[in-house]
């Protein structure tokens, strides 16, 4: 008979592969994953810094904002007496010439009162160069052609010379007359404070020109 050799228990168990108890293989995976995540969050901000460090270093340099403009700087004007004549004036003009110069304003615009050589209750001037104003002067011949302007309810003649523009009135009792020199561009521009004065000191007269009526 043939005699059949048994193997231990304990020998058949050596043969067979070594498996880790299932507990043990979960836990080890969990400590695995952990530290995947962990790594990668750790990585995750680093190569975010660095993506932005590279960002900044490749992108050009924005241009500076320019600078805002200062102020104009005020024009520089003299206080010296401004040379004027002054013509003796008969009694109605003088009373109205001295009503008139006793309401002018310390300022036109930006241009300062100036003091003037001669006839301060008749003339008056303002700025440098000076804007200069005669009461008192007669109203010029004009044909029927001519062009006025209406500035602030007061009728104005424009004579152009070279270098100043000479505006005189001719719907008022006595004369006023405005010299502007071109320094100053156009010279309308000036008259409505002036205009305004003469409204309330000096009465409206004479023959007054059809383009300055009603």
């Amino acid at each position: 008979m043939d005699k059949i050799t048994e193997t231990p228990a304990d020998d058949r168990t050596d043969e067979l592969p070594e498996e880790a108890p299932p507990g043990a293989r979960r836990g080890q995976e969990g400590t695995n994953r952990r530290a995947a995540l962990i790594a990668t969050l750790v990585a995750l901000p680093i190569t975010l810094l660095v993506g932005v460090l590279a960002f900044v270093q490749l992108a050009p340099d924005s241009p500076a904002p320019e600078p805002s403009p200062s102020a104009t700087a005020a024009r520089p004007q003299s206080t010296a007496p401004v040379e004027m004549a002054a013509p003796a004036l008969a009694t109605r003009p003088a009373v109205l010439c001295r009503a008139l110069l006793s309401q002018l304003p310390p300022t036109v615009r930006d241009l300062h009162q100036r003091p003037v050589t001669a006839g301060p209750e008749q003339n008056a001037a303002y700025g440098d160069p000076a804007v200069t104003l005669a009461c008192g002067g007669a109203e010029p011949s004009l044909p029927p052609t001519s062009d006025v302007y209406s500035v602030n309810k007061v009728c104005w003649y424009a004579d152009e010379q070279p270098d100043a523009t000479v505006l005189t009135t001719v719907d008022r009792e006595t004369a006023v007359t405005v010299r502007v020199p071109r320094e100053y561009g156009a010279a309308l521009q000036w008259m409505p404070p002036i205009s305004d004065t003469i409204v309330a000191a000096v009465p409206s007269g004479g023959d007054i020109p059809a383009g300055c009526r009603g």
